[in-house]
């Protein structure tokens, strides 16, 4: 994980700090979950823990995050994140509000996205991105797809706080960088609208960071 999160510094814009959990990896008060298992618990600790780093890299004092009903971090009034966890990788990003209306973060292994999962995550233009490429390529590139919707999902989400179907977006690659667009409105947010990302990868773990910036 150093590395993958070294990476992940190197192309955050200004304003956005990034988060590793740090011990002890225990819950606050109000970081209530229950009838958590106990691995669900580790967890939910994990990724605290790496948004509390990434707050006091802003200059916030360390806080509880608790979890909304929508099952959302509440962070601190003018701060905004996102956490992801994997196996083998948990981290979190933060930025202030008064320059971002969201930010997204997500990171997985590297590996083939399962093939029965395609019809659920690529829209028809996306199976044609992938359909010249060899076989385990396809998987891969299906799995970055994944990776980036995840992260404009989350990035949009303190926006709209609406759930919706990996179909509403389409990914534009360009480079280290790539493009998730609105095949349709969602709430306050019209068809067309674009979030722009970046990504990054090792021999272990793919990552995309998204962003919204405030006005």
């Amino acid at each position: 994980m150093p590395d993958i999160a070294a990476r992940l510094r190197a192309i955050l814009p200004r304003g956005v700090t990034l988060g590793e959990p740090a011990a002890p990896l225990t819950l606050w008060p109000r970081e209530d979950l229950p009838s958590a298992v106990p691995a669900r618990l580790a967890e939910f600790a994990t990724g605290r823990s790496a948004a509390r780093q990434a707050l006091q890299g802003l200059g916030f004092a360390p806080v509880a995050i608790p979890m909304g009903q929508d099952r959302a971090p509440i962070w601190p009034e003018a701060a905004t994140g996102s956490i992801s966890h994997c196996a083998g990788a948990c981290l979190a990003v933060m930025g202030r509000t008064r320059e971002y209306r969201g930010l997204g973060l997500d990171i997985e292994p590297l590996q083939p996205l399962p093939a029965e999962l395609w019809s659920t995550v690529l829209r028809p233009e996306e199976f044609k991105q992938i359909n010249d490429l060899s076989a385990p390529q396809q998987g891969l590139q299906a799995l970055r797809i994944f990776v980036a919707k995840e992260a404009a999902y989350k990035a949009q989400y303190p926006i709209t706080q609406q759930i919706f179907d990996f179909q509403t977006l389409r990914i534009i690659w360009q480079d280290q960088s790539c493009t998730a667009e609105f095949c349709k409105a969602i709430s306050s947010i019209e068809k067309g609208f674009q979030i722009q990302g970046c990504c990054v990868e090792n021999a272990h773990f793919f990552a995309v960071f998204c962003a919204v910036p405030t006005g």
